[in-house]
């Protein structure tokens, strides 16, 4: 349902466009066409609005009083919205006490070209790129000489380009004018970069049951085969961009999960098989933020950040000073002993918050996506996400390079006895390695909270996978944990098309198999004396 922001104090144009709007309510067809005709060049902004809900079937009016309104739906009950200033005028009984705004073929043709003209003369010539690219996906014959005017008067380039590519698309759409004007056309949407001027251009090539053209001009068939080669080219190379945003946005997520298990395999040795239950409770810990700030989503997925590190790395120092530290020596036993604990928290995690998945709703500012070109977006919740896990793995670089509880860590991976024999008390390292490595565990769930439901099983999904990167990089490595991490994402991407999801993954943890005999530390392997041991 469009609310409009609009003062209800303002102006002259308000009395206009409710007394047109009102009028429309009892119009006839005819008289509609008129009443839309003076709301589009009324130059008032609420009124593309108030056309688009005319158009879709949302607009109604009080039987009471003719008042133009919108009907907003939800669990508390029916109300009723001031179409024009966005008023709630409370609950109703009945829906009957409205009706709808009817509109015929004719009318909704005549509010498609309103709308595209609001569209095409916005201030913000991103706004204009997008009604120009949403005239090459329905190329209306009636939008050419909107089309041509706006060329006429727009001065960006991009969009004056766009443009013509929309003039193009409704040429050859709609096959105006002779064959010199749609050679031209075809030839200019050889240049576009949009998935929908393929379909566009491919209609020229279709064929008879017995193979022959249905196009019968030679000149025509050639020019739009070269321009589909072309396009198609384009569309293979944007194809390839797209895998590798992908790969790179899988391999974030992988170094998310995975940073955090380098440190403390690295330091300690020890194989943790409750990781996947740190990246589990930091996403939990995003839903009960959201929870506790229903109305400042925006900023709940800030402050889950935080508190996900601290809720994941208290467990995880609260699970070595319990468990870990009596077994060290004894990898077998502790990875039975994290095995059990994995399990422990996620039925803790069923009766707190109950089997079923939970979803965490994506801040605006993280939703849609930045269109590149009509063949290559990027979706912002992994772009950002991408972003988020090189600006981790940045703090923690500095962390372990820059302060003295980085450099006692990386004493104790080096050499523990030399370290102890130095005074460094290498329990409470272990201690809060581990803890750091689980609170890294639990942003990744953060993360991960923003691409899928949260659900008790979330962090088994990832715990193999973390596994692999970490061996595969070195163990203890942060360089190699990002190289490999990076590398399995965009191989996995690429393999996908080919072989399919599953096993895709199975031929990438056979090659680690293979990898790992011929190099058994790993691509950066730390050299010390502990590591050498």
């Amino acid at each position: 349902m469009p609310l409009l922001a609009a003062d209800p104090e303002s102006a002259a144009g308000t009395d206009g466009l409710r007394a047109s709007l009102e009028a429309m309510a009892k119009a006839s067809f005819s008289e509609k066409s008129a009443l839309i005709a003076g709301i589009a060049g009324s130059g008032d902004d609420r009124a593309r609005v108030i056309l688009e809900a005319l158009l879709d079937g949302n607009l109604q009016y009080r039987k009471e009083d003719l008042r133009p309104v919108y009907l907003d739906e939800n669990e508390e009950g029916d109300f009723l919205v001031d179409a024009l200033t966005g008023e709630n005028l409370g609950a109703i009984s009945s829906k009957r006490k409205v009706k709808k705004i009817t509109i015929n073929n004719q009318l909704r043709g005549e509010l498609k070209l309103a709308i595209a003209g609001f569209k095409l003369s916005q201030a913000d010539a991103g706004a204009r790129a997008e009604a120009a690219r949403s005239i090459i996906n329905g190329p209306e014959p009636e939008l050419l000489p909107l089309v041509a005017d706006a060329i006429d008067v727009e001065t960006e380039p991009d969009v004056r380009e766009l443009l013509g590519y929309a003039r193009a698309s409704i040429i050859v759409a709609n096959r105006i004018g002779d064959a010199d004007q749609l050679i031209a056309a075809l030839s200019l949407l050889g240049e576009a970069t949009d998935r929908n001027v393929i379909s566009l251009v491919s209609r020229f090539l279709l064929k008879d049951e017995e193979g022959n053209y249905l196009e019968k001009d030679p000149r025509l068939v050639e020019v739009a085969e070269a321009s589909l080669n072309e396009l198609k080219a384009k569309q293979s190379f944007y194809q390839i961009l797209q895998n590798v945003f992908f790969g790179v946005s899988l391999g974030s997520v992988l170094l998310l999960t995975a940073v955090g298990l380098a440190i403390t395999f690295g330091v300690m040795g020890v194989i943790n098989m409750a990781h996947g239950e740190m990246i589990m409770i930091g996403a939990y810990t995003t839903y009960t933020v959201q929870l506790l700030m229903p109305n400042l989503i925006g900023a709940s997925i800030l402050v889950a950040v935080p508190m996900a590190f601290l809720a994941s790395g208290a467990m995880g120092i609260l699970i070595e000073r319990l468990v870990i530290r009596h077994l060290y020596g004894r990898p077998l036993e502790t990875l039975l002993a994290t095995f059990g604990i994995s399990l422990i928290l996620q039925q803790l995690v069923r009766s707190i918050y109950s089997p079923l998945n939970r979803s965490v709703i994506t801040p605006d500012w993280m939703s849609g996506s930045l269109a590149i070109n009509g063949m290559f977006s990027l979706t912002y919740n992994r772009l950002y996400i991408v972003i988020f896990s090189l600006l981790v793995l940045l703090a923690l670089m500095l962390l372990l390079k820059k302060t003295h509880f980085g450099l006692q860590m990386r004493a104790v991976t080096l050499n523990r006895s030399m370290a102890s024999s130095m005074g460094i008390r290498t329990g409470w390292i272990d201690a809060l390695t581990f803890g750091l490595g689980s609170g890294i565990a639990g942003v990744a769930g953060v993360a991960l909270s923003q691409l899928t439901n949260v659900g008790p099983n979330l962090g088994q999904a990832y715990i193999i996978d973390s596994f692999m990167v970490v061996v595969f990089g070195g163990v203890g490595n942060l360089f190699g944990t990002l190289f490999a991490a990076m590398s399995l994402g965009i191989a996995n991407k690429f393999a996908e098309p080919f072989a399919g999801a599953v096993l895709a993954k199975i031929l990438i943890l056979v090659f680690i198999i293979l990898f790992i005999q011929k190099y058994p530390r790993g691509l950066f392997a730390i050299k010390g004396r502990f590591v050498e041991d």
